[in-house]
């Protein structure tokens, strides 16, 4: 079983799950082929196979996630409320044989970098329908929804603090140059 059918939370349900493009088997079989002779093809065509099969990318109805490593595995997890931009990136090249990276921003420092993967406009598509369902709120913990609060709150006039005034300063005489040469006021 794979790990994001083995993570889903009750109620949780995948919208859409991320492919590895078919142009990414052709290298590694074409390595395999055409390097194998002299071994390095084997190495090229086993390690390509490894992280295809070992990456996992999905969209659920609460949740963006991307799952790397066989032996050590990595998580990035989203919650999709918290997501705040989605952007596509695809070269020219990519963009002829189908693929390309999504890149996920969300509150805070949080970004997520997907791998390449077929069809990344139907998989940022998913994203935003799942933001879409959630109703795009925001959840905060209640320390930073309080202080969202406190800050749009009007201040009384007594609690405001005094402003700063700078005083003016006396403007030295300038002396004048030996030879003139300094501009006069």
């Amino acid at each position: 079983m794979r790990y994001i059918d083995e993570s889903l939370a009750e109620g949780e349900t995948i919208i859409q799950r991320g492919q590895w493009p078919g142009i990414f088997w052709f290298g590694a079989w074409a390595a395999l082929i055409l390097l194998g002779i002299a071994i390095v093809g084997i190495f090229i065509f086993v390690r390509s196979a490894v992280i295809m099969k070992t990456t996992d990318f999905a969209v659920t109805n609460r949740r963006v996630i991307l799952k790397r490593g066989w032996l050590n595995r990595r998580t990035q997890e989203l919650a999709v409320e918290s997501i705040e931009g989605v952007s596509v990136d695809q070269s020219m090249i990519a963009r002829m044989f189908g693929y390309g990276r999504i890149v996920v921003t969300g509150t805070g420092d949080a970004v997520i970098v997907f791998p390449p993967m077929a069809h990344p406009v139907a998989f940022r598509r998913s994203i935003e329908a799942a933001r879409a369902d959630c109703g795009g709120e925001v959840h905060l913990a209640s320390d930073d929804r309080e202080a969202i609060e406190r800050a749009a709150e009007p201040t009384n006039e007594n609690e405001r603090e005094p402003e700063i005034v700078e005083e003016e300063r006396p403007r030295r005489k300038q002396r004048p140059s030996f030879i003139g040469l300094r501009a006069r006021r």
